[in-house]
């Protein structure tokens, strides 16, 4: 049975919630959460919110123990940006553009 959890437009890029979600994959749910918790990186906080939702959903929804949660699938897409410009020397302006993600997770029973 796969349980899923998603996080729409979250505020940090792709390629920085990649590096985070690496670390995660394929490991038990709840050695992922103590993981993230002591993660120095901002995707971190997200990343460990949308897998303890995911737990919580799979207790309350289904019955399952957090114990026999393995993370079987996470990913991170690029979400639309924001895109706007700030206006510089001699006429010019610098564009700036902030990145976006959305990030997706799906937790399995231990066989």
């Amino acid at each position: 049975m796969d349980i899923r959890a998603e996080l729409i437009n979250c505020g940090v890029s792709a390629q920085k919630a990649r590096l985070v979600i690496d670390t995660v994959r394929g490991k038990p749910a709840v050695a992922a959460m103590n993981t993230l918790r002591f993660m120095p990186k901002a995707a971190a906080y997200h990343v460990h919110k949308l897998l303890k939702s995911a737990v919580s959903n799979a207790e309350e929804n289904f019955g399952i123990s957090r114990d026999d949660l393995i993370v079987a699938e996470i990913m991170a897409d690029e979400a639309p940006t924001r895109k706007w410009r700030r206006f510089g020397a001699r006429g010019r302006f610098k564009p700036v553009v902030r990145r976006n993600s959305h990030i997706k997770i799906v937790l399995r029973e231990k066989a």
